[in-house]
């Protein structure tokens, strides 16, 4: 949580980087956001395709999995993450050009756990039609 001075400003809180960290991909049918965290689920540096100025279809390609992948990995390279557990999440196109793209940019991934959500019996079916 940000926290507020005491002439109102907010200040932005710093993150404890380790070497070994957690990235968490979700991709959806419309976009695809990367966050990379360290090992207590606190966001070192994050990025999606809309924020890389992909609009409309465009955002839910490879490439720009890529592209957002890139911008992600650049900022936690720099701050200090070396190896990552990756966690996947939704069907969408770029979750494997993301893995693949974190890996080429010198993070080692050592796991790497789909966590889609599988409904187990479904929505409720709606009721008997009366007529």
């Amino acid at each position: 949580m940000a926290k507020v001075s005491s002439k109102g400003t907010v200040k932005k809180q710093k993150v404890v980087v380790d070497a070994f960290g957690e990235v968490h991909i979700s991709a959806s049918f419309n976009n695809i956001i990367i966050s990379l965290t360290n090992k207590n689920g606190e966001v070192v540096s994050w990025s999606s395709a809309g924020k890389m100025g992909f609009r409309g279809s465009k955002k839910n390609t490879p490439y720009a999995a890529q592209v957002a992948a890139e911008d992600a990995v650049k900022k936690a390279y720099d701050s200090g993450i070396r190896k990552a557990k990756v966690y996947v999440k939704g069907p969408g196109n770029g979750r494997e050009s993301a893995i693949r793209t974190i890996h080429n940019f010198g993070i080692e991934i050592t796991e790497i756990v789909d966590v889609t959500p599988i409904p187990h019996n479904g929505c409720r079916p709606p009721k008997k039609r009366r007529v």
